[in-house]
C-alpha cells in the first residue's frame, strides 16, 4: 500500500526553526520526485520545495529562498524539510507529495503530483 507520512510539525517561535520528515512506502522511491507544499486557512496550496528523484535537482520559489532546504536519503525512503527563520506567514499545513518523473527534474505545480500524505501542522506563534 503505497504511503507517504509527515511528521516533525509543532508549535515553535518567530525565529525558529524545524525539520518536516516525509517516509514514503509501497512504491518505488526512486522513481518519484518529492514536493512540500502548504495550505494556510482560506488560502490556495503552494508549492515550498521540491527534489528530484536522484537528489540532484531541487526547486524553491522566492517567497522561501534561502530560508528553506530539501534533502532526500533514499536508503531511508525519506525527504526532508528544514525550515529555518520561521514566520507567522508560515503557518499552514505541510503536506508532503510524489510525483513519478522519467526526467531528473521537479516542479512545484500540484496539479501534477500523483500521491499526497496527509500532511503535518506547523503553526508559528508566541
Amino acid at each position: 500500500q503505497l504511503q507517504l507520512v509527515e511528521s516533525g510539525g509543532g508549535l515553535v517561535q518567530p525565529g525558529g526553526s524545524l525539520r518536516l520528515s516525509c517516509a514514503a512506502s509501497g512504491f518505488t522511491f526512486t522513481n518519484y520526485a518529492i514536493g512540500w507544499f502548504r495550505q494556510a486557512p482560506g488560502k490556495e496550496r503552494e508549492g515550498v520545495a521540491c527534489i528530484s528523484k536522484s537528489g540532484g535537482t531541487t526547486t524553491y520559489p522566492e517567497s522561501v529562498r534561502g530560508r528553506v532546504f530539501i534533502s532526500r536519503e533514499s536508503t531511508k525512503n525519506t525527504v526532508y524539510l528544514q525550515l529555518n527563520s520561521l514566520q507567522p506567514e508560515d503557518t499552514a499545513v505541510y503536506y508532503c507529495a510524489a510525483e513519478r518523473r522519467l526526467s531528473d527534474l521537479c516542479q512545484l505545480n500540484p496539479d501534477r503530483y500523483d500521491y499526497w500524505g496527509r500532511g503535518t501542522q506547523v503553526t508559528v506563534s508566541t
